[in-house]
């Protein structure tokens, strides 16, 4: 289980003055775990919930990892939500979630770093009304380049930063990268 005093310690530590959206975020955030009965819970809409994203570096460091996102139909990092049976920190929620929707083999020996807070809206859809994820993004770095989508995904590819705008990534993708491949 995710320890809430904790991970507000993570996200108070992270700042980068020179990104006005990411520390509008990292404020969001600790409001919502600071004032929120289920901060972790996919089922909190209301402001929303924590959500962790894995950006997976190419094992060159020349590249990193993205997904089409089947429901969302757009290019971003793998991610999702906290199983609070599996994950006991949220950079293994990153983790996991990542591998699972990537096949991605990912480096173990390499600890995972905060590069990255974006609050963003989810549209309605079902039983789920529009919402917030509060996603907190760690870097890691894949042992090979070989992967493996799973239904969540409609596609998956190597990006060199070179070709962000081919794929539209959104600002706060584009930072977290660039400070992913300076924690080298």
């Amino acid at each position: 289980m995710i320890d809430i005093p904790s991970l507000i310690l993570l996200i108070s530590e992270w700042h980068d003055p020179s990104d006005g959206e990411a520390e509008k975020s990292r404020e969001l955030c600790l409001g919502l775990l600071r004032e929120t009965a289920g901060p972790l819970a996919r089922e909190q809409f209301t402001p929303g919930h924590i959500t962790g994203t894995a950006c997976i570096l190419h094992p060159a460091q020349s590249a990193v990892l993205l997904v089409h996102h089947r429901k969302l139909d757009r290019w971003l990092l793998p991610g999702g939500h906290v199983e609070s049976g599996l994950d006991g920190h949220i950079a293994d929620t990153a983790r996991r979630e990542a591998e699972e929707e990537t096949g991605a083999q990912i480096d173990p020996l390499l600890l995972p770093q905060l590069v990255g807070i974006d609050v963003h809206g989810i549209p309605s859809r079902k039983k789920e009304p529009f919402h917030l994820h509060h996603d907190l993004i760690f870097s890691f770095r894949a042992t090979s380049e070989e992967f493996m989508g799973s239904e969540e995904v409609r596609a998956l590819a190597w990006c060199p930063i070179e070709r962000f705008d081919a794929y539209d990534l959104p600002i706060s993708i584009r930072r977290a990268v660039v400070r992913s491949i300076s924690f080298g």
